[in-house]
């Protein structure tokens, strides 16, 4: 039985923060140290990002608020408000993202309906909420209400993963099902200024982002390129457990994002691939870099840079998550389902063969935590809607 993600859309918020404005809001921040000062614009300069965006509109220069919470563009002073404060904008913000997406997946793939939906997964760690996401959902596109829910918390920037293994499970198990897949992060409810090293790189990669997917094994028209979910493997690394971590704090959640993660990554990658690609012996045996698509979790750049070292991949190859990088930052959870739609995205080789169009998937979080995913681009007629789409959301930027 063959599952196929017949539909992968995304969904931003309408605000722009412009990477070199953010920098200097940052950097001019009281309370800074000089190391501190120096620590920004070497973070903010390095991220390979020049655009993100935010669901906190407050946070730029042209939004103004009598009663400020999180930034006061007059001022141009920054705040730290309480956990519950941000969670209660989650709450409202995330929800938003959560139903635009869904319903652009939905409304995306041919011969489906929100009658035909069984299963719901979502997918979030940057706020809670119950009736949660999974339940808005479901009222807000009209869903049978009698679908199963699942809730996918608090797993970090990994989670889009067992996500969809979990929507291979469930197509496996009655070909009639269909999955909707929805993963929505607002990371930047969780910047703050600070001197810490972590906080700091939080600070400068974190952004906001929604990804929705349709998952079954039904057969249907495919009008647009999908991707055959072949395999999933989990793999933690021997080390790395205090590097990368994600715990609840007073004044939002804290980010531990240590300067060895990437060199745990370049130590570990290899290995971390074996189990996932024993698994075809045909691709097994391929050198890395005649895997033809790497849909890599952009967790910042200098992984990215181990990640192509390593494996010996050309530019090219990464080009889908330093773009995405570039344009978005770090969604979490949603990034590397961004990934996955720029691949889909690119306009077919008309001499590529089956081999050729594999996927090679990997994301990377707490623990340290390594998903990776064997996929198949499958062809169908290119749609230019979504494209275009991402494309608009860059035409008229509000800056920080």
């Amino acid at each position: 039985m063959t599952v196929i993600l017949r539909a992968l859309e995304t969904a931003v918020p309408p605000t722009v923060l412009i990477q070199t404005e953010a920098r200097d809001v940052f950097a001019a921040q009281p309370g800074l140290t000089r190391l501190g000062t120096r620590l920004v614009r070497t973070c903010f300069d390095g991220s390979g990002i020049d655009t993100r965006y935010t669901a906190v509109e407050e946070l730029t220069r042209t939004q103004r608020s009598e009663n400020p919470v999180f930034f006061d563009a007059a001022s141009g002073e920054m705040f730290s408000p309480s956990t519950k404060v941000r969670n209660d904008i989650f709450a409202v913000q995330a929800t938003k993202l959560f139903v635009e997406s869904a319903r652009k997946a939905l409304d995306a793939c041919a011969g489906i309906g929100p009658s035909d939906v069984t299963h719901v997964i979502t997918v979030s760690c940057t706020g809670f909420f119950n009736p949660g996401p999974d339940y808005k959902v479901v009222r807000a596109l009209g869903l049978n209400p009698g679908v199963q829910r699942y809730h996918l918390g608090f797993m970090g920037c990994y989670a889009a993963f067992p996500a969809l293994r979990a929507a291979k499970s469930f197509c496996e198990a009655d070909p009639e099902a269909v999955v909707l897949v929805v993963s929505a992060e607002l990371c930047s409810l969780h910047v703050r200024t600070s001197n810490s090293p972590d906080a700091i790189m939080g600070s400068s990669l974190f952004a906001d982002g929604a990804a929705a997917a349709v998952v079954s094994a039904k057969e249907l028209p495919q009008t647009g390129a999908g991707i055959s979910l072949d395999h999933f493997e989990t793999t933690l690394t021997p080390v790395g457990e205090e590097s990368m971590a994600w715990n609840i704090g007073d004044q939002g959640f804290e980010m531990v994002l240590g300067s060895y993660v990437p060199h745990i990554i370049d130590e570990h990658i290899v290995g971390a691939l074996e189990p996932l690609l024993a698994r075809d012996p045909i691709v097994s045996a391929l050198p890395y870099r005649d895997i033809r698509h790497w849909a890599i979790h952009p967790g910042g750049r200098s992984i990215l840079d181990k990640v192509e070292a390593k494996l010996g991949l050309s530019a090219e190859q990464l080009k889908p998550a330093r773009e995405t990088l570039r344009n978005y930052g770090n969604m979490s959870s949603a990034t590397v389902l961004f990934v996955l739609k720029h691949i889909l995205e690119q306009v077919p080789d008309e001499t590529a063969d089956g081999a050729e169009e594999r996927i090679c998937s990997m994301a990377f979080g707490p623990g340290l935590t390594v998903e990776t995913g064997l996929f198949t681009k499958v062809p169908g007629q290119p749609r230019a809607a979504g494209a275009a789409s991402q494309a608009a959301a860059f035409a008229q930027p509000v800056t920080v």
